[in-house]
């Protein structure tokens, strides 16, 4: 917890610590926030269930206004109902080079193993414990005579430069293009018969045949002046772009080329995207300019 504030603290830093929390009154990182002004909150796991216990934790991460949930040191599982609410949000350092060794003791397993490397991981938490995406691994090479211990001792160095790289790079790819072309990508090209073809300069997905296919969405990375990352898709028309526009300025925009033709541009490079409504859009948006035949394919397969 220390190394993931102090590197907060740089002038560079991509996210801020607001809360630290902890279900031990004594946890020594509660004193080491406090002194650096640093909101604190405490509350024993003893006497509640794990649910109960979750939802009091949640109460105060929602009231620091916090957008993740960095676990350190952290030694709970959560509930999956917590989990499912935090989807995506939470993360975790393990103490292995996963997947190998989850779980306890994983020293002495990698030992014990022969391994040449153990190491630390950071992952996406999920319900399925150690079992999230890895999205960042630290090696540290096995020496001989090593113990558990020893080990242990050298890997904390390496999980301290780690984890807040770890950390920052995941809390910023939300800002990333590439990142979000590749999100936006794999939902438009999981839609029937897609291909990708750059217009205006730009990525854009069409449906249907390489000759004769229709666009159906552009992406567009801060493109004729914009601030914004985004996808633009297919609305019914004038009056709806302009009223999503009016009602929701900081999901939808009216882009500067497409606009004026219907299409709304939506934006991505802001926190708390909702993939399932971006991916609901792509899909109106196909279903705009689709064959009719792969329209009937696609309202078939929705009745099942």
């Amino acid at each position: 917890m220390a190394a993931l504030l102090y590197a907060s603290l740089l002038d560079d830093s991509a996210y801020e610590v607001v809360l630290v929390a902890s279900n031990k009154a004594d946890a020594g990182g509660l004193k080491i926030a406090a002194a650096e002004g640093i909101a604190t909150f405490v509350h024993s796991h003893k006497g509640h269930s794990r649910e109960t216990h979750d939802a009091a934790m949640e109460e105060a991460l929602i009231g620091s206004g916090a957008d993740y949930l960095v676990l350190a040191g952290y030694m709970r599982i959560l509930s999956d109902e917590f989990v499912r609410r935090w989807e995506g949000r939470i993360l975790n350092i393990h103490p292995s080079l996963l997947p190998k060794y989850k779980g306890l003791d994983t020293f002495a397993r990698a030992i014990a193993a022969g391994d040449s490397h153990a190491g630390a991981s950071v992952h996406v938490v999920t319900p399925e414990l150690d079992a999230g995406e890895v999205l960042a691994q630290a090696r540290v090479a096995i020496r001989d005579e090593e113990t558990a211990a020893t080990l242990a001792e050298r890997v904390k160095f390496a999980e301290h430069q780690l984890y807040p790289r770890a950390v920052a790079d995941y809390v910023s790819r939300g800002y990333d293009a590439d990142y979000l072309y590749e999100r936006v990508a794999a939902l438009a090209l999981a839609l029937p018969e897609t291909h990708s073809r750059d217009s205006h300069g730009s990525p854009a997905f069409r449906v249907g045949t390489e000759k004769s296919g229709k666009f159906f969405a552009h992406f567009s990375t801060l493109h004729h002046g914009s601030e914004h990352i985004a996808v633009l898709v297919k609305t019914g028309g004038m009056d709806e772009l302009l009223d999503l526009v009016e009602a929701q300025p900081d999901v939808y925009f009216k882009p500067a080329y497409y606009g004026a033709s219907g299409w709304i541009g939506l934006i991505l490079n802001r926190s708390g995207v909702d993939w399932t409504h971006v991916e609901e859009w792509l899909t109106r948006s196909w279903r705009a300019v689709a064959p009719a035949r792969l329209t009937k394919l696609q309202d078939a397969a929705d009745m099942f």
